[in-house]
């Protein structure tokens, strides 16, 4: 009985912490979305930097690379099957880049790997977005082929591409927001499922499991108790 009462107690206090995790991930959300947005230079960004800004709005001045786009497969929008198009942009006067989704694009369903036409801005332009730290995972079967210039794939890190291009990246992703894109006009990014409220439910499941073994135990020992002459 006190191990299960431990063992719920500990439990329900670990979603506790989890739900307050994901509250303050829902507040820096919000602030990010009221907050003017960050200029993003080419000083190099530590892990915990990057994750110090998600979900901020920022602005980038430079230029995409549009030879190492690659594209996300399995990124459906409003039921229609499709890709996120991933393309580095290299911030003005420096080396330094910074994985820019574009849009989403949807795929032909008589040819898989045909992409749609569109159109990448070409020479110097300042783009407006939001901070990610990566672009998301979907389930992926087998060994994923060796990253290229223009592949499709089912999931990728900024760190496989920055090995693959032999570019150097910042450690974030920018979901591109503005300018609007005629050729890219969907960028009706997925808000991220932060489920905090789930955490709650399950903080209330293992008390209320702590309380039954306690209940429990207490009945039967009355009922001992009652049968004993």
């Amino acid at each position: 009985m006190l191990l299960l009462v431990a063992l719920g107690m500990s439990l329900a206090r670990w979603q506790e912490r989890r739900f307050d995790e994901k509250t303050a991930r829902a507040a820096r959300l919000e602030a990010g979305n009221r907050q003017a947005p960050l200029q993003l230079s080419a000083q190099p960004l530590l892990a915990q930097d990057g994750a110090a800004i998600e979900y901020r709005r920022v602005r980038i001045s430079g230029h995409f690379l549009p030879a190492w786009t690659v594209y996300l497969d399995n990124r459906p929008y409003r039921g229609q099957a499709g890709f996120h198009v991933l393309t580095p942009f290299q911030i003005d006067n420096s080396s330094m880049h910074v994985l820019v989704a574009q849009g989403w694009l949807p795929r032909n369903n008589q040819e898989r790997t045909r992409i749609p036409d569109y159109a990448t801005p070409s020479g110097t332009v300042t783009i407006e977005g939001v901070v990610r730290l990566h672009a998301g995972h979907v389930m992926e079967l087998g060994q994923a082929a060796p990253l290229a210039p223009q592949a499709i794939v089912q999931n990728i890190t900024i760190g496989q591409l920055a090995k693959a291009s032999g570019l150097a990246f910042q450690p974030i992703l920018v979901e591109q927001t503005a300018p609007v894109s005629s050729a890219l006009p969907v960028r009706d990014w997925p808000a991220p499922d932060l489920g905090a409220d789930k955490h709650r439910g399950y903080a209330f499941q293992w008390i209320a499991l702590a309380a039954m073994a306690f209940l429990f135990f207490v009945l039967t020992g009355i009922r001992r108790a009652n049968k004993q002459p």
